[in-house]
């Protein structure tokens, strides 16, 4: 970004003054263009050049999937802050600290309720900006606190992970919620109410292995990385070549592990129609 930092940026500054803010642009991993950050956000951070989607706040998304935007939280008990007291170069209990501060969530899960397209929905989003959005006990504790909202209210449930897997900081802890959101995601079947997945990137470890991979329909975001484990790990335990794009949400929907690959721009109307059809009741 040199180029911009010492040529552009003072032309702009020469014309325009010195009140010129230091994140006006962004640049695409994809393809490298050089972004203004207010069209990616009206093109929802898909890059216009390329398509490439590139990450997507938690508030961004419950504002673009659900009607006008409004989504009532749903409260879920907050764990001890530290239950193993771990510290490699910092405690965990100040990392927890510092991403509550920098987010003002209490932890990685966002939990709550709201109409897609007229239909009642219950979502659970994980967000990647809190610890990479990996799984800890309150994870488990606000997916299980939507699942009975949603069970004991008739609502839709939909899952948008976004997640590095289980969270290494809790321990067995953190891998305790596999079966813990699985349990969950069964008690949402047993009640015969619709289960859809969200898959973004990246949605891996401990999450890809559980609920992530349980839905009645799996919708992926184009590009997204989509695994258990990263593909430098799988080479080389197998001592071969990975193919091209493995792990992508294109090649697991050629290879039938999702059902579809949808822009990001038609999510709404997509999840609102695959809800229409799910919940139809015949008269």
């Amino acid at each position: 970004m040199n180029w911009l930092t010492n040529f552009v940026r003072p032309k702009i500054r020469a014309l325009v003054g010195n009140n010129v803010p230091d994140n006006l642009w962004e640049k695409c991993e994809k393809c490298g263009q050089m972004i203004f950050r207010k069209e990616l956000e009206a093109n929802l951070s898909v890059c216009p050049h390329c398509e490439n989607h590139m990450r997507f706040g938690v508030k961004e998304r419950i504002k673009n999937l659900f009607d006008g935007g409004e989504f009532s939280r749903i409260k879920y008990r907050v764990p001890p802050h530290d239950p193993l007291k771990f510290k490699d170069n910092k405690r965990y209990s100040e990392r927890l600290r510092s991403y509550r501060e920098k987010t003002g969530e209490d932890d990685a899960v966002v939990v709550g309720y709201g109409r897609i397209g007229g239909h009642k929905t219950v979502a659970v989003f994980l967000d990647f900006d809190f610890m990479g959005g990996s799984m800890g006990i309150a994870v488990g504790e606000g997916f299980l606190a939507g699942a009975d909202f949603a069970v004991s209210e008739g609502y839709s449930f939909l899952a948008v992970p976004c997640s590095g897997g289980a969270r290494m900081q809790e321990g067995i802890f953190s891998l305790m919620q596999m079966p813990r959101t699985v349990a969950a995601v069964n008690r949402i079947k047993e009640a015969e109410l619709p289960y859809i997945v969200l898959l973004t990137n990246p949605t891996t470890g401990g999450v890809s292995a559980s609920f992530a991979m349980l839905g009645d329909i799996h919708i992926a975001e184009p590009g997204a990385v989509i695994a258990f484990t990263g593909p430098r790990v799988i080479e080389g335990t197998i001592r071969e070549k990975l193919p091209e794009g493995f792990q992508k949400s294109e090649y697991l929907l050629e290879h039938g592990m999702v059902d579809m690959v949808v822009r990001r721009r038609d999510l709404k109307s997509t999840v609102s129609a695959i809800l229409g059809l799910l919940t139809h009741k015949k008269s």
